[in-house]
């Protein structure tokens, strides 16, 4: 294949060593200074039934906008520095002084709230022009302030939160970035990286894919019991810090983050639960289709359908670009922007993180990190990931407090431009050609729909065994490989044991996996909408993306004439994989 594309980050800063950084770093730090003196000064923290000064709030808001602007920036910039090569001591250094004194932000962030929360929210909403702008982040400051901790244990939870989480979430990331193997591959023994071994799930010859998954398990046991103190580790920080702040379960706080309720996550997964006899029709085609009994682990994202095209990147750029421009020619035009400016890190090598993530930069302005492997899956996470980057610009004349946006919707925009390309490739497709495309759109549905509910049963289980003591490596492999049979049944052997030592998500928000199930039937449900109206579709869709840190997902929704709360709007979703099941079962019989 051509060489891959490596991202271009001088734009934003010559370098890490630049004049220009170092000048934008101290700036940084000295404007988290004058927050916090600001703040002392004016004593912004928690006086019940007050009356804010309206110029006092609106002052405040503007100094802490400014801040965030400038510490996303340099973090964003940082982290993929730090994403890209493990070794870097310089990005890391960074990485970790600027999160050192962020701290300050997050106790800064449990004043701000418990000085807002606590106040005649009413009041200020009528007299300040500012507070209505960011009036969804004051009402939901009104929440947290009744579970915050003490000001000093939020403190105290701030300032142990880098060493805690942050420390264990570095450790997961850093040693699975590092993390080798050899593996046999086409008869020859190579020593690969994680990400390259992972890359193989998806090559056509099954020895290859089966040599793959073998080494990769042996890496992970080998790596495992650090692993589990990780894991133990995270899970513990937030438990605890959960308890104190007087939240129900380990679920609720989440529900709140993710702007959504507990009846909206029950209809739901209920309706994925109801799901799973079909995820099992399609789950047994394949395994005809591939001549085995039943899939192993590593045939779930095998390709169907003969040899799959080896995309190349010049190819992949247009294909995209030609798609997105079917929905727009401001979409199209993004994607094509994203290619000429270097906003794409795609090459994978040791050192830098498995996966696929968008970060903002400027505003909108991104960059995307992923490892491209010439499938068709590779193409599809690109105009995932560039969805993502989409979003960014839709909320380019956002503050920050406005485009807090959480993960429930912030999968939107990233898995209708998926759609969109993969429409695109099926219109022109004949029949062994749309064996491959719905194998791989089904394939990702079973991810996003059933693996992921196993992610949570799994979670859930660890949290309820961490209120007693810690748990050893084989214990979560245990958990795990339960969760997994929970939701796979029978379907599915060998499975995998180590993913929760695999998935960066279990080292990072507590949950971080309902949302992506969220986002896939959302993004499903909009899409048929948009085929049934495109031009009324247009012109509010952008709005809609501007505005998910503005308003709670039954609000946005019912914009477009859905409600969450109910069973309806979830089964269409799910009735669209059902007809892409059907498809499948006939090509393949």
């Amino acid at each position: 294949m051509p060489p891959l594309p490596l991202w271009d980050m001088t734009p934003i800063f010559p370098s890490l060593e630049s004049h220009l950084f170092e000048v934008c770093f101290q700036d940084t730090l000295a404007f988290i200074g004058d927050l916090e003196a600001l703040f002392d000064s004016e004593n912004i923290r928690r006086h019940e039934g007050s009356t804010l000064d309206t110029a006092l709030f609106e002052r405040i808001i503007a100094a802490w906008n400014e801040t965030e602007h400038w510490v996303q920036l340099l973090g964003s910039y940082i982290a993929c520095f730090v994403t890209t090569d493990a070794k870097n001591d310089l990005a890391k250094a960074r990485e970790s002084q600027l999160e050192t004194r962020a701290v300050a932000l997050g106790q800064l962030q449990t004043r701000l709230i418990a000085w807002i929360g606590s106040s005649d929210i009413e009041t200020l909403l009528e007299n300040s022009a500012v507070a209505r702008n960011h009036e969804f982040w004051v009402r939901r400051a009104g929440f947290l302030a009744s579970h915050q901790m003490s000001e000093h244990e939020e403190n105290l939870a701030a300032s142990l939160a880098p060493m805690g989480l942050g420390g264990w979430a570095k450790l997961h990331g850093t040693l699975s970035a590092l993390l080798t193997a050899p593996v046999v591959v086409d008869g020859e023994e190579r020593v690969l990286p994680m990400s390259e071994i992972r890359a193989l799930a998806s090559h056509p010859n099954r020895e290859n894919r089966r040599a793959a998954f073998g080494s990769e398990i042996e890496a992970w046991k080998s790596v495992a019991p650090t692993m589990a103190a990780a894991l133990n580790g995270i899970k513990g920080f937030q438990r605890e810090t959960r308890a104190r702040r007087d939240f129900s379960d380990d679920v609720e706080p989440t529900l709140f983050a993710n702007s959504i309720d507990r009846q909206t996550l029950a209809a739901m997964q209920n309706a994925g639960v109801a799901a799973f006899p079909d995820f099992r029709r399609y789950m047994r085609a394949k395994a005809r289709a591939l001549g085995v009994e039943r899939l192993a682990w590593f045939d779930l994202i095998a390709p169907l359908g003969g040899d799959e095209r080896a995309w190349e990147w010049p190819a992949t750029e247009t294909f995209v670009a030609e798609n997105f421009g079917r929905y727009s020619e401001k979409l199209a035009s993004f994607a094509r922007r994203s290619f000429e400016e270097k906003w794409i890190d795609a090459a994978p090598r040791v050192g830098k993180v498995g996966g696929a993530y968008c970060t903002e930069m400027r505003a909108g302005e991104s960059r995307v990190l992923m490892n491209f492997d010439g499938s068709f899956t590779a193409v599809s996470t690109l105009a995932h990931e560039l969805g993502h980057a989409y979003h960014n610009l839709c909320l380019e004349n956002r503050t920050p407090l406005q485009k807090a946006i959480p993960m429930t919707l912030a999968e939107t925009a990233s898995i209708f431009c998926e759609t969109l390309v993969f429409e695109g490739a099926v219109a022109k497709a004949d029949r062994t050609e749309k064996i491959a495309l719905l194998d791989n759109a089904l394939s990702r549905n079973l991810q996003v729909v059933v693996d992921i509910h196993s992610r949570f049963l799994f979670e859930s289980a660890v949290f309820e065994k961490r209120a007693e003591r810690d748990l050893s490596e084989n214990e979560f492999c245990d958990l795990m490989t339960r969760a997994q049979i929970e939701t796979y049944g029978d379907d599915v052997a060998p499975l995998h044991p180590y993913m929760w030592a695999v998935k960066g998500h279990y080292y990072g928000p507590t949950f971080y996996n309902y949302p992506y199930t969220f986002g896939l039937l959302l993004a499903l449900g909009l899409y048929a909408q948009y085929q049934k109206a495109p031009d009324a579709f247009r012109a509010q869709y952008d709005q809609f993306l501007s505005r998910c840190g503005m308003a709670d997902a039954q609000t946005l929704a019912r914009e477009f004439g859905f409600d969450l709360r109910g069973s309806e709007f979830w089964e269409s979703s799910l009735n669209v994989v059902r007809g892409q099941i059907d498809e499948f079962e006939s090509l393949v019989a």
